[in-house]
């Protein structure tokens, strides 16, 4: 005779609490980007699941039971989780530092079960592929590992050269399946007479647009329904930076030309501003 609710229950409960402390064992490397208990949850909720189903079972009402049971419970959980940080790290666990000021934490290492080699795979899917070049790595309570290079190892940004470059700012969609969105496109500064002269340059009927946006430049990017049909390559930045990079080669050849001083300081001064 099969167990009443009951027992069901407080055996739901008792295996649940003795699965994830012994998942907590294994560490964080089993678990990948599943959280502890979603780990265990796939793996218990499908095993009673296939064993209703089967009809090994010796009572269905009782699988029904504890099928409720560890579904209701990770709900319970998450609550507490989101009420409670102690609760929070203590499910989930917290952040954990494996390489501090460039040196490994090897008895971070060995508590989160991860090897050298562990640790050299994670770093690789990062694009650190030497050791040497980290300045800290925390491993993740989901099992990814996120990584600071060191200074001299980080890509250049334009403020590390001091670089002033345009506030970037979303794109707008302007058309939506053939359809032309007045209200995103009156965000953008442009209407309905300029996009059409941009899809004329592009040579693509309004139809064929599944998707048009505008980005912080003014530049129309469409995707068409007709993915043979090669789009031609927006070349205005392009030229107008050539323009502008003529343009300051010709202020500076004045500056060498004229004999007089303020007219060279004043051709000086506006290369000087185009080149910013």
């Amino acid at each position: 005779m099969g167990p009443n609710w009951l027992e069901v229950i407080l055996r739901s409960i008792i295996t649940l609490i003795v699965l994830f402390f012994l998942t907590k064992m294994l560490g964080r490397k089993q678990i990948s980007q599943l959280s502890l208990f979603e780990y265990i949850i796939g793996i218990v909720v499908g095993g009673i699941a296939a064993e209703i189903s089967t009809g090994v079972g010796q009572n269905f009402l009782n699988g029904m039971y504890s099928l409720l049971i560890w579904a209701l419970i990770p709900v319970l959980l998450t609550y507490l989780s989101l009420k409670s940080k102690k609760v929070r790290d203590f499910l989930d666990g917290a952040p954990v530092v494996v390489i501090k000021d460039g040196k490994i934490q090897e008895d971070s290492l060995t508590k989160e079960k991860h090897t050298v080699d562990d640790l050299a795979s994670l770093l690789r899917k990062k694009n650190a592929f030497n050791i040497a070049d980290v300045e800290f790595a925390v491993l993740e309570p989901s099992g990814e590992l996120n990584v600071l290079l060191k200074k001299e190892k980080q890509p250049i940004t334009p403020k590390d050269i001091q670089l002033q470059v345009a506030p970037e700012k979303e794109p707008k969609t302007v058309i939506s399946e053939g359809m032309i969105l007045d209200e995103a496109l009156g965000f953008t500064g442009y209407n309905r007479s300029w996009l059409k002269a941009e899809l004329e340059k592009l040579n693509v009927a309004l139809d064929n647009v599944f998707l048009g946006q505008v980005d912080a430049y003014g530049k129309l990017t469409v995707d068409i329904y007709d993915d043979k049909i090669q789009l031609p390559k927006s070349q205005e930045r392009t030229l107008l930076l050539a323009t502008l990079k003529k343009c300051q080669a010709d202020l500076e050849l004045f500056t060498l030309a004229t004999k007089s001083k303020s007219a060279s300081e004043m051709y000086q001064n506006n290369a000087q501003r185009l080149e910013k």
